[in-house]
């Protein structure tokens, strides 16, 4: 199994992972006025015991160091991340800005804090980094592919997830890594042909949630049925080249069935900023689209900013890896897009670090 990390050929439509959707739509993933984008990736970080939650939309967020007398089996001293500038979707690049992310973790003892912390943590990691679409179906056979200095919406979850889990096992290893990814990725955790690969994200959230990675948490939040029939990748068959093979074809035609048996729910656009206090730095967030056929059109993560707001960071289609400042602006303002659908990362760890105060 190999991964792939060259610049694909684009498709004249836009991309998100596995999300495809006409121009006429609008361009999905846009900061709304009041977004901001940093101009490095990594900040020098200093030694401090804590920082708030968040400082601003405009750099990543300082990592906090935890006693270094605590009880833990990295023996690296504590360092300050380098800055790292994108370079394009290179393997020398990816290889590393992995072991700079993994170093900082380390050395800032993030392996002790609550799974949601180290999820925000590194996603601003990555705040700066190019959008790059279709890099997942640039091979008409079916590869891990990996990519660390280039994203869409969806690749940008996955890698960040499987970082942080990661990094909350203490287990540092680009293998890990890239075993989590596949994980994610893939029906029942295993990458066999395209078919495996989950592209719906319902079905990536509903497939995850079943093997006890998260939690679709949409229900508990008042959501309300989402009443579509899922076919858009059959309907628009032109639009992705493996489906030009019959055999794809037929088989994602048996995955669309399946998933009528699915319940789809979401909250609507103009209730996302009642559940603020419900929602925590890491959920997933999925944004419903009035498209037919699709129920999902772009993806990222909540973000909480310094004076407790809800944002969105996510890898926008308009360039690059950037924090949205509310979560209800930014889906409002793209054309669309209905409401959100809320997955959150459950921690696996046989002992939580839930005790430690965030910073």
């Amino acid at each position: 199994m190999k991964k792939s990390s060259n610049r694909p050929k684009l498709l004249p439509l836009a991309i998100c992972g596995s999300l495809t959707v006409f121009p006429v739509f609008g361009t999905l993933g846009g900061t709304v006025p009041g977004g901001t984008t940093p101009k490095t990736l990594f900040a020098f970080i200093p030694d401090v015991a804590e920082v708030p939650i968040a400082q601003d939309t405009s750099e990543p967020r300082e990592l906090p160091l935890i006693d270094p007398n605590a009880e833990d089996p990295v023996d690296l001293e504590p360092q300050d991340w380098v800055d790292f500038e994108p370079q394009g979707v290179e393997s020398a690049s990816e290889d590393l800005k992995f072991e700079q992310v993994m170093e900082g973790a380390m050395s800032k003892n993030l392996s002790r804090r609550p799974l949601s912390e180290i999820i925000s943590l590194v996603a601003e990691q990555f705040i700066g980094t190019p959008y790059v679409a279709g890099l997942l179906d640039k091979s008409p056979d079916e590869t891990l592919v990996i990519s660390l200095a280039g994203f869409d919406c969806v690749l940008f979850i996955e890698t960040v997830l499987a970082i942080a889990r990661g990094i909350a096992v203490r287990d540092y290893t680009y293998l890990g890594f890239s075993d989590r990814v596949e994980q994610q990725r893939y029906r029942d955790g295993k990458l066999t042909d395209y078919c495996s690969r989950l592209h719906y994200f319902s079905d990536w959230i509903y497939d995850n949630s079943k093997r006890g990675l998260l939690q679709n948490i949409t229900p508990s939040l008042g959501g309300i049925p989402l009443n579509k029939t899922l076919n858009f990748m059959t309907e628009h068959r032109q639009s992705y080249p493996q489906l030009a093979d019959d055999g794809n074809y037929n088989c994602i035609r048996q995955v669309e069935a399946k998933l009528k048996n699915v319940p789809l729910t979401y909250i609507p656009q103009d209730k996302i900023s009642t559940l603020y206090d419900r929602l925590q730095p890491g959920d997933i967030i999925a944004t419903a689209t009035d498209i037919e056929g699709l129920d999902v059109s772009h993806t990222g993560l909540v973000y909480q900013s310094q004076d407790g707001k809800m944002g969105f960071i996510h890898a926008s289609p308009s360039g690059q890896v950037t924090v949205s400042p509310d979560l209800q602006s930014y889906v409002q303002a793209v054309e669309g897009q209905i409401g959100i659908i809320v997955a959150r990362p459950l921690d696996t760890r046989p002992e939580r670090p839930d005790t430690l105060p965030s910073f």
